[in-house]
């Protein structure tokens, strides 16, 4: 099992920046990519950005790419999501994710092949 407990969201006006953590513990983080996603009302569960086990592979979804940044501290078993030029549209529950992968730098965007999630951290953009 991993335990995942996300930090750091809130209420911020449009044009703020917000900074989530992700604190992990359990097994060994570094043999997991991790990623983070959000969901708002009424719908699914989408993919926002990810990070491979070593930290040298982003991946970001195409609405927040140029504003967020998804980085991660292995000695300290967490991962962060540094938020810029927030919109409202980014209002959302926040959670953060842990995919187990044997080899290599993958990062995946499918939900479904994270086997660990959070709780989830509101974030509330207002106009």
């Amino acid at each position: 099992q991993v335990q995942l407990v996300e930090s750091g969201g809130g209420l911020v006006q449009a044009g703020g920046s917000l900074r989530l953590s992700c604190a992990a513990s359990g097994r060994t983080f570094s043999n997991y990519a991790m990623g983070w996603f959000r969901q708002a009302p009424g719908k699914e569960r989408e993919f926002v950005a990810g990070i491979s086990k070593s930290g040298r592979r982003t991946y970001y979804a195409d609405s927040v790419k140029g504003r967020f940044t998804i980085s991660r501290d292995n000695a300290k078993n967490t991962v962060y999501l540094q938020m810029n030029s927030l919109k409202p549209e980014d209002t959302a529950v926040y959670y953060c994710a842990a995919d187990f992968v044997v080899a290599g730098e993958a990062v995946r965007t499918d939900r479904g092949a994270y086997d660990f999630w959070g709780q989830g951290t509101q974030v509330t953009v207002s106009s």
